[in-house]
């Protein structure tokens, strides 16, 4: 009598989770997200520009000035959210030798550096008529340019290495170092006397905005956010075809062959 034994939770559950490591598939489903995401990314950023720039009402104490605040916050947060994610990868690509992941720490770089590049040059289009100056050396500022620098750094790192499994090496490290600064960037406003404002928004209090702000803001950061996911899976795609093109071919044509 022979005994069929299905294979345990345990047992699959890598499987489910790892398969979209191989290049292949990483690179069907990515098209797909991608082509989501730029729509996603057009839609939501031309309502959000509409609201924030035509129907939101006018800041009581700032004036129209305030408006840049719905480019420059989705920018800062991504800036930062950005690093962590290259870390994030670059650390699972060097530990576990996932190239795609060490793909997808690359292709988050290019978008990282600029939103921080936006979220610099929005804050001192803000901070001119503000505080009368296009740039202080304040904590939140000064951190934020290190930023810049990190991301700048990384890409130069890693695209002047040859070698790929060296280049993932090297820029894992540098992710990991850099990655120290994100929090600085963040409790920069309640650790240090600055003057760049506090947060808008809080976890633990209500809203500080009209209805109108908080949607625009809203629609903001889902455009910035799709845009962000977008473009590191295109640029991750362009890597593979890059680094290893006659496999992905043959995995197309036997795809192409299967679905005939």
């Amino acid at each position: 009598m022979t005994m069929h034994h299905r294979p345990s939770a345990v047992t699959t559950a890598p499987a489910r989770w790892t398969r979209f490591a191989a290049p292949a598939r990483f690179d069907a489903l990515a098209s797909v997200i991608a082509r989501w995401c730029w729509a996603i990314a057009l839609l939501a950023g031309a309502a959000g520009l509409y609201v924030g720039f035509f129907a939101a009402p006018r800041d009581a104490t700032q004036g129209e000035v305030y408006r840049i605040l719905f480019v420059h916050v989705p920018a800062a947060w991504l800036s930062m959210i950005c690093y962590l994610a290259i870390a994030f990868w670059a650390v699972v690509g060097w530990v576990m030798k996932v190239r795609m992941a060490s793909r997808l720490a690359r292709a988050l770089a290019p978008s990282g550096a600029l939103y921080t590049a936006i979220a610099l040059w929005t804050g001192a289009l803000w901070g001119q008529p503000t505080w009368g100056t296009w740039w202080v050396w304040d904590a939140r500022l000064t951190s934020e340019l290190i930023l810049l620098l990190l991301y700048l750094g990384y890409i130069a790192l890693v695209e002047s290495i040859d070698d790929d499994r060296r280049a993932a090496q090297a820029g894992a490290l540098l992710a990991m170092v850099g990655a120290l600064n994100v929090p600085v960037i963040y409790f920069s406003v309640r650790w240090w006397n600055t003057l760049h404002q506090g947060a808008s928004i809080s976890l633990d209090s209500a809203p500080r905005m009209a209805q109108a702000m908080l949607l625009a803001l809203a629609l903001m950061t889902i455009a910035f956010w799709a845009h962000a996911i977008a473009a590191a899976l295109t640029r991750a795609r362009a890597l593979s075809w890059e680094q290893e093109p006659q496999a992905l071919s043959a995995a197309t044509m036997e795809n192409g062959r299967a679905d005939a």
